[in-house]
């Protein structure tokens, strides 16, 4: 039902592939990939990449766990905010680029006491984790109200962190890989990024469910699933500094022209690299689409955001929420190879704008499933036809999401200026990321502001603070929901996604039709370069 953060990994490194195929179409011809050599430097990429997934598949996890501990959607708000690093990597990327140890090589200078970072980060978190995340009703104690702001802290430095290792490990696999072999460090990006989001959310999900483990994993029932949260970071906190050890002593970070054939390219400094950056900026087509990508997700940004968590409210376990995911695991390998047959001529946006009306209607069946959980759930037993129906729409949704996600990347490397390709795909990248990363913080913030509540048996009492809560909660009463801001947010986008969609099409299609001079920037730092 839920859309999570797995839409907010890196693809600079499958654009460049697209950009360098444009800018020198033979050398994929006279250069057949030969693996012989590189199987290792491909395991290492793929565990690199793996590595990064895990925090942010734990950060995808932290939000089911706040809501079984009664955290509220503004609270929901607040951790939202961890999430946002991968969508401002841009900031730092020309410093993580531009300043290096030569001795030690240029990406494992920052690759190493990243890493480094990662494991301590997770293990400090894991003696503290259980006493942050509070306690709810059904841990039988006393209700602990979870310590959001710290949370939001640690887990945005883990998601800075690891996107400060992604760009490291994008600008690594350019030169790690032999030059005909360059091309499959895309594959390791998406299926290792891919793998340790599974490991970090969806399978640790179900190993800390107790439910889970005793149906399908136990022969005799315990109060406990098979593994903890503190025990699954302290775990992975020592396997970062173990590996990245072994990675800092034992592989060496090769020269790009020298030993691994190729070409010199023109470096550019930081303060160059910003220059160009406000030169694109600057550009009216990129304005054009700065307003397109940073408004166009508002209309989904209810159902994304709010609509998990609402299932959850409603006595649908978190472990089988994230278990939707595993068997849609082969659509979302293989439906972005279906729909690039669609996205590779000159008008790839025509995919994006036919899919945008489908994922509205999915957007209001998300919210007719909301509304009809209660109903078809009684005493915490979820129908299995009622898991059926979930994962048909949250299918049909992906086929929409990744419609759209295919094209816009299509339509990224298309009209990017192959001179200056990495920082423009970047850009391009972030603002993309962005611009669904601040309405789910707002949708979030707003669902309780639009939500009326009353007591059930004080009609004075709305419910409205911690207090009211408490005085109702005291007096035997219960705070009843009157209104559910989240059917409001639904509508309000339902309305904004029809509108937006009328004024954007024809916004889309005029950028589409843009000749490849109007997307090209002068690159003055290129004359102070030679």
């Amino acid at each position: 039902m839920s859309v999570r953060k797995r839409q907010e990994r890196s693809d600079r490194e499958q654009q460049e592939q697209l950009l360098a195929l444009q800018q020198h179409p033979d050398d994929d011809k006279h250069e057949a990939s030969d693996l012989r050599d590189d199987w290792g430097n491909i395991a290492i990429l793929f565990f690199l990449y793996l590595l990064q997934g895990i925090p942010i598949g734990l950060a995808a996890a932290i939000p089911m766990l706040l809501q079984n501990r009664g955290a509220s959607y503004k609270q929901q708000a607040e951790f939202s905010f961890a999430h946002w690093p991968f969508s401002m990597k841009l900031l730092w990327a020309p410093i993580v680029d531009s300043l290096y140890w030569n001795r030690f090589g240029r990406r494992k200078s920052w690759l190493i006491p990243t890493q480094y970072l990662i494991g301590v980060f997770m293990l400090i978190l894991s003696m503290h984790v259980n006493r942050w995340l509070g306690s709810g009703s059904e841990d039988g104690m006393d209700h602990v109200a979870p310590n959001v702001p710290i949370l939001t802290g640690i887990f945005f430095a883990l998601n800075f962190l690891a996107a400060t290792q992604d760009i490291a490990v994008d600008g690594w696999a350019l030169t790690m890989l032999k030059r005909c072999n360059v091309g499959h460090a895309s594959t390791c990006n998406s299926v290792g990024q891919t793998a340790g989001y599974f490991l970090g959310y969806v399978a640790f999900m179900a190993l800390e469910s107790a439910e889970f483990c005793n149906s399908y994993l136990r022969s005799e029932p315990s109060d406990d699933g098979l593994v903890t949260l503190p025990g699954f970071l302290w775990f992975w906190g020592l396997v970062f500094l173990a590996t990245t050890t072994l990675v800092a002593v034992f592989k060496r970070e090769y020269l790009p022209s020298v030993e691994r054939g190729h070409d010199e390219h023109l470096e550019l400094d930081i303060k160059q690299t910003y220059s160009l950056l406000f030169d694109i900026i600057k550009m009216k087509p990129i304005l054009i689409l700065t307003a397109i990508l940073l408004t166009v997700k508002i209309g989904f940004a209810a159902c994304d955001a709010v609509s998990s968590l609402k299932l959850i409210d409603a006595g649908v376990p978190k472990d089988k929420l994230a278990l939707l995911v595993v068997p849609l695991v082969p659509l979302q390998i293989f439906l972005p190879l279906v729909i690039s047959k669609y996205t590779t001529g000159p008008r790839p946006m025509e995919v994006y704008l036919k899919a945008i009306p489908y994922r509205i209607v999915l957007t209001l069946v998300a919210a007719a499933v909301v509304w009809f959980t209660p109903v078809l759930i009684h005493n915490h037993h979820v129908p299995y036809y009622y898991y059926i129906i979930l994962l048909i729409n949250y299918g049909l949704y992906q086929i929409a999401l990744y419609s759209m996600f295919v094209a816009v990347m299509a339509f990224f490397a298309r009209v990017s200026d192959p001179a200056v390709g990495g920082t423009y795909m970047t850009l391009l990248n972030t603002l993309s990321n962005l611009g669904g990363n601040w309405p789910t913080t707002v949708v979030l913030w707003m669902v309780d502001v639009l939500t009326w509540k009353r007591c059930s048996n004080v009609s004075n009492n709305i419910c409205s603070d911690g207090v009211e809560q408490d005085a109702c909660t005291n007096g035997g009463g219960k705070c009843n929901i009157v209104i559910d801001g989240y059917y409001i947010e639904i509508a309000v986008c339902l309305v904004y996604g029809i509108l937006w969609y009328q004024w954007g099409k024809h916004k889309i299609r005029y950028l589409q039709n843009l000749p490849q001079s109007a997307w090209r920037v002068v690159r003055r730092q290129r004359e102070h370069t030679s």
